[in-house]
């Protein structure tokens, strides 16, 4: 994972950079690390910081329009404050930690269709330049594999991934957006449900499991939207049945009575958890905003799941980022 970057800012003579991520696979709250690697230009360059901004590629919807778009959900500086002399090769070793909510973008060597990346903005004599982006692949926790897979094994098959923009109700989301998996029913729930949508949020003594089911509507009972929310620490990963504890919580959410047009889990916000939970706001967190149109990518998941389309813009995000947000500072 490499890419170099001229200070366009600087023009002609100015400093190059490289960033290469040793971690191939990162995991939530878990370490990233790399170096980045200076090479100075024409003459002695102050190089004020060095920071590292974790973006995603999100969906926000504002008056039943959709968008897509680039969020940055952290930021961290990584060296600064010295002079880079001419020609010299400088390296920046970096050891970062991952939010606990940091989405999954592959299962076990699958890609979800979910885009993360890492941007290096170097800041030199008073001017910023953010450099392209680098992939980043989060894989999933152990906790997370355990509710997928018997997922999986019950029969449910994985449909879609992506990113919202906003909050669900009820959780202690920190991000401004949150990872849905969109799941079609096992045929055992197929009767009463017509999706499930799944998210985590994963935090340093476990799991917010929150399932929200499409159900249909019967002849005396309209259909609408249950929601169940389920705690799993980190240490249960090996102490309990998954395939009969999801299944339960499946029975618990099919059974629950839910009328016709009752508001969902997934509340959405301005992306700072200041908005109304009952509509969809771009507002300042939507950065560039993405064209959409990429073909689908039909992958296998875990067990029984087997994928419907993955959205796979990978090329197109990270080409056309830099065009879109060149004359930042």
């Amino acid at each position: 994972m490499v890419f170099k970057k001229l200070l366009g800012s600087l023009g002609v003579g100015g400093p190059t950079v490289d960033t290469v991520l040793e971690t191939a696979t990162a995991l939530p709250g878990g370490s990233l690390s790399g170096e980045v690697r200076l090479t100075g230009g024409s003459a002695d360059f102050t190089i004020e910081h060095i920071t590292l901004e974790l973006v995603a590629r999100v969906e926000a919807e504002h008056e039943e329009v959709e968008s897509e778009g680039t969020v940055a959900f952290e930021r961290f500086t990584v060296g600064g404050a010295f002079v880079l002399p001419e020609g010299a090769e400088v390296t920046v070793p970096f050891d970062v930690v991952l939010p606990w909510e940091t989405p999954v973008t592959a299962l076990y060597g699958q890609d979800l269709g979910i885009v993360l990346g890492v941007r290096t903005e170097l800041a030199v004599a008073g001017a910023k330049d953010k450099g392209d982006l680098d992939r980043l692949t989060v894989g999933a926790l152990p906790a997370q594999e355990a509710v997928l897979e018997a997922l999986g094994q019950l029969g449910f098959g994985f449909r879609s991934a992506d990113l919202e923009l906003g909050h669900v109700r009820g959780t202690g989301q920190q991000l401004p957006f949150y990872q849905e998996i969109e799941l079609s029913p096992a045929p055992q729930y197929a009767h009463q449900v017509n999706e499930v949508e799944l998210t985590f949020l994963a935090g340093p003594g476990g799991l917010e499991v929150v399932l929200e089911a499409d159900k249909r509507g019967g002849l005396f009972s309209g259909g609408g939207d249950a929601v169940g929310h389920f705690t799993v620490g980190h240490h249960e990963v090996h102490n309990r049945d998954w395939k009969a504890d999801v299944d339960a919580w499946m029975r618990a959410l099919t059974e629950t009575r839910a009328a016709y047009g009752t508001p969902g889990a997934y509340g959405h916000g301005d992306g700072y958890g200041h908005g109304d939970d009952h509509e969809h706001r771009s507002g300042p967190g939507m950065g560039t905003v993405v064209a959409a149109g990429a073909a689908g990518l039909a992958v296998g998941v875990v067990g029984g799941m087997v994928a419907a389309e993955v959205v796979d813009e990978v090329g197109d995000f990270f080409e056309g980022d830099e065009d879109e947000e060149g004359g930042e500072d």
